[in-house]
C-alpha cells in the first residue's frame, strides 16, 4: 500500500502524492483549488493537514515491526532451549534397566576398567598359563590401571584354574531412593553382562 506525502501546500493549489511506490512515486490526487477560492474538492484534506514534505501514513512501521522481530526472536530462542532440554537432558539413556540416567557415565567407566582387567587376565593366562588376583596383575605391571575400585564400584577376580570371572560390585542403596547399582561381570568372552 503506498504511503501518502503532502507535497505542496500554497494558497491557490494543493497537491497529494504517493511515494515509495516503484519509479520514484506516482501521482494519486491533486487538488487544484484550495477552499479559499470557492470551490470545494471532495477529496480535499482538512486545514489541519501536516505541512509539506510530511507523511500521512503511519511513519513507525519499523518501530511497530521492531518489537514483533524481538518477541519472534524470544520464542524461537525458548524453543530451542526447551527442544536441548528435552532431548539433551531429559532423555538421557540409561545403560541398564531400573538405573538413573546420572549412571551412565559411571557405569561406562566401571564396564571400561571391567573389559581392561578380563584383558590383562587373558593376557596374563596366555603367558603364565595361571590365573591370577587383581593385586598381582597391579603388581605385575600387566594392568594398566591401577584401581580396585571406581565410584562405589569394588573390582574383584574369581579364578578357577585357567578360567577367570572379573566382577564389578557396589553396596545397595538405600531402601526408597530408586536407585539400582547393577552387579556387572566379565568372563574370557570378554562381553560384560549384569549378573544377580
Amino acid at each position: 500500500m503506498p504511503c501518502l506525502m503532502w507535497a505542496s501546500s500554497s494558497s491557490n493549489h494543493s497537491a497529494l502524492v504517493s511515494e515509495g511506490v516503484a519509479g520514484g512515486g506516482r501521482l494519486i490526487a491533486r487538488f487544484v483549488r484550495t477552499p479559499a477560492f470557492g470551490r470545494q474538492n471532495p477529496g480535499v484534506l482538512p486545514s489541519n493537514a501536516p505541512p509539506a514534505g510530511k507523511s500521512l501514513c503511519h511513519g513507525g512501521r519499523s518501530e511497530e515491526n521492531r518489537g514483533m522481530r524481538a518477541f519472534a526472536g524470544l520464542l524461537v530462542f525458548v524453543g530451542v532451549a526447551f527442544g536441548i532440554y528435552y532431548f539433551y537432558l531429559k532423555k538421557m539413556p540409561t545403560t541398564d534397566e531400573g538405573t538413573a540416567s546420572t549412571q551412565a557415565i559411571s557405569l561406562t567407566g566401571v564396564r571400561s576398567d571391567l573389559l581392561q582387567i578380563a584383558q590383562a587376565e587373558r593376557g596374563n593366562i596366555a603367558l603364565n598359563s595361571k590365573c591370577v588376583n587383581l593385586d598381582e596383575l597391579i603388581s605385575s605391571g600387566a594392568l594398566a590401571v591401577r584401581r580396585t575400585e571406581r565410584d562405589g564400584y569394588t573390582y574383584s577376580v574369581n579364578c578357577t584354574g585357567t578360567d577367570f570371572e572379573v566382577v564389578a560390585e557396589h553396596p545397595a542403596a538405600a531402601a526408597g531412593t530408586g536407585i539400582r547399582y547393577p552387579k556387572l561381570a566379565i568372563d574370557a568372552t570378554m562381553v560384560v553382562r549384569e549378573v544377580q
